[in-house]
């Protein structure tokens, strides 16, 4: 071609030596191939094309012909024209880029016309054109964006790879009715969780399925991709900035040794994620269930390799039960822990109520035996998780875990160990919660079981939970009850119905809502405060101290002695067992 072009398209070709053209191609296609290939065109997918792909497209064309070019000088090659290799790379990269990009453009196309949802993109930004360019080249969708939408006013009109800005979030039903859209991505980076719970609150009135566009854009062959998920509860029920003094939490867990029981559990792992990222000297885990202890063992171990969690502190893991006092005590002797944290704890209402005794032994003498070896090994501060169901318990698990704030209160002038309990209501996710049951049911076709229709409940995230737990810690001093502000209850029904629709589904329609009865022990609602006037803040607002009981210590052993003489008689009798924790 650009020896026609050359030519004047042949008319000239008795002077340019047309059998030297045809007598050298052989090599000019050597040349080419080998550009290609070392380039690495070969490998590439026309549907990718980007400016990196452009830039290889280029440099190869550019190599090739400049060699080329270069053998036509300096071999000398009769009745050959000099020009031909220029006039060809500028058409062989025309031709090469053009090829790549029309290829890109009717794939595109041809899989826009196939997808049935329409859809929106909210956040006009980096994220949003990222989120923009997953969606439109991968066939893991099943949308067509058809525009975006931007709190910024001044981006209205304007276009983003091809795709107007239609509106602000304000004009969002307006313009879902005027383009039938059904589904949204909220592709806004580093929003607050206030302004997207607005936003997912807007969009399910407005009945859109609604996706969430990753903050974090991960490197690839194409530069960049947004990763796309689902909405999650965590983002309907968690909350914003915590605002944690890291400054006092690092007073006393950086460069020490801190011990964790119940190490393998949802909160229990937790913590130990958050406690490394103080850079403790040494953390010691311990939990009687090998499985767990094992998953926690190996997802540290991945990290690591990962290179996303730190390599400094040394991590032992080691099977145990508080039950054995013994065995806590040897643990406790070895590692001389500064801090120790005991979320190991029987907590699975309906479970405990069948087998109350085994509550007994595992909460309160576990919680007991732990103090005291706290104690005579000079651990300088001891945190217990506690939870909501303590405060005016109608349930065995409620009433033990009231027990072991009662051994907090009572061992509280040790002289030796600052001791404190932290209590909060539900973790969603945590094992054993509602959320990964209503999940399962979903995902099974339903029903949905509700115990009541008003049933209602405090929800926190684990991240949430742990990270006020060691902010709760830093003020232990003399057995403190801390009281986390699990914020708003919830309708456990409302929650149901959220997770379904979720799910992309309507409730009642395409998933029963079954209501089954309060379970043995269940009550309609949690109190995190036996009087909320009896409280005082910290200086986080989300944490409370409730005021202290002055239980005696005589007082404390009067029940544990009580308690253990049903243990030793096998009596199962659960009203007898709440009695004798709660009555004064």
């Amino acid at each position: 071609l650009a020896y026609f072009i050359r030519t004047d398209f042949g008319r000239m070709s008795f002077y340019m030596g047309e059998r030297s053209l045809w007598a050298n191609m052989i090599w000019v296609i050597l040349i080419n191939l080998g550009s290609i290939l070392a380039f690495g065109l070969n490998r590439s997918l026309w549907m990718f094309i980007s400016v990196d792909e452009a830039l290889r497209v280029s440099a190869s064309v550019i190599v090739s012909n400049v060699i080329w070019w270069l053998l036509v000088v300096f071999l000398r090659i009769p009745e050959y024209t000099r020009s031909i290799p220029i006039i060809a790379a500028m058409i062989q990269l025309i031709l090469m880029l053009a090829i790549r990009l029309i290829y890109r453009i009717v794939r595109r196309d041809s899989g826009q016309r196939k997808r049935q949802h329409k859809a929106l993109i909210l956040g006009a930004g980096s994220a949003g054109v990222n989120a923009l360019r997953e969606i439109t080249y991968s066939d893991r969708y099943d949308t067509r964006i058809v525009g975006f939408l931007d709190n910024n006013p001044k981006k209205v009109k304007k276009r983003l790879n091809g795709i107007a800005v239609l509106g602000t979030d304000d004009q969002m039903a307006e313009i879902v009715s005027q383009y039938d859209i059904d589904t949204v991505y909220i592709a806004i980076k580093n929003i607050s969780k206030d302004n997207l719970k607005k936003l997912i609150e807007k969009c399910r009135e407005l009945n859109l399925r609604t996706k969430i566009v990753a903050f974090e854009l991960h490197d690839n062959a194409d530069g960049t991709k947004a990763s796309v998920r689902n909405v999650s509860i965590n983002d309907l029920l968690g909350r914003g900035e915590l605002n944690l003094n890291n400054q006092e939490i690092g007073g006393y867990l950086s460069d020490k040794t801190v011990l964790v029981t119940g190490a393998g559990g949802s909160i229990g792992s937790e913590l130990v994620r958050q406690i490394l990222a103080f850079y403790p000297k040494r953390i010691v885990l311990i939990d009687i269930y090998e499985n767990h202890m094992y998953d926690l063992q190996q997802e540290i171990n991945m990290d690591r390799r990962a290179g996303t969690m730190q390599k400094g502190t040394e991590v032992i893991c080691l099977l145990g039960s508080v039950r054995d006092k013994t065995r806590i005590n040897q643990i406790m002797a070895k590692y001389k822990p500064d801090v120790v944290f005991h979320a190991a704890a029987h907590k699975h209402v309906p479970l405990v109520e069948d087998s109350p005794l085994e509550a007994i032994k595992n909460n309160v003498l576990g919680t007991k035996n732990v103090i005291e070896c706290c104690i005579m090994n000079s651990v300088t501060k001891f945190v217990m998780i506690s939870t909501d169901k303590a405060v005016r318990t109608t349930n065995v698990m409620g009433a033990t875990k009231r027990m072991c704030e009662l051994l907090v209160e009572g061992y509280k002038n040790n002289g030796i160990t600052k001791l404190c309990a932290v209590r909060f209501g539900n973790v969603l996710g945590s094992s054993g919660s509602v959320i990964p049951l209503f999940e399962k049911q979903i995902e099974m076709g339903g029903p949905v079981t509700v115990t009541d229709p008003n049933i209602i409940r405090y929800f926190m995230t684990i991240p949430e939970a742990a990270q006020l737990v060691l902010q709760a810690g830093a003020y232990a001093h003399t057995g403190e009850i801390f009281i986390l502000d699990m914020g708003k209850p919830v309708k456990i029904v409302d929650l149901a119905k959220n997770l379904i629709q979720l799910s992309g589904l309507t409730p009642e329609e395409d998933i029963e809502v079954k209501y089954t009865g309060l379970r043995p022990g269940e009550k309609l609602y949690e109190e995190l405060l036996v009087d909320p006037k009896d409280s005082k803040k910290t200086d986080n607002d989300l944490i409370y101290i409730a005021e202290p009981e002055n239980i005696s210590m005589d007082t404390v052993n009067g029940k544990i002695e009580a308690l253990k003489k049903l243990v030793e008689r096998n009596d199962q009798d659960n009203q007898k067992i709440i009695q004798t924790i709660t009555e004064t």
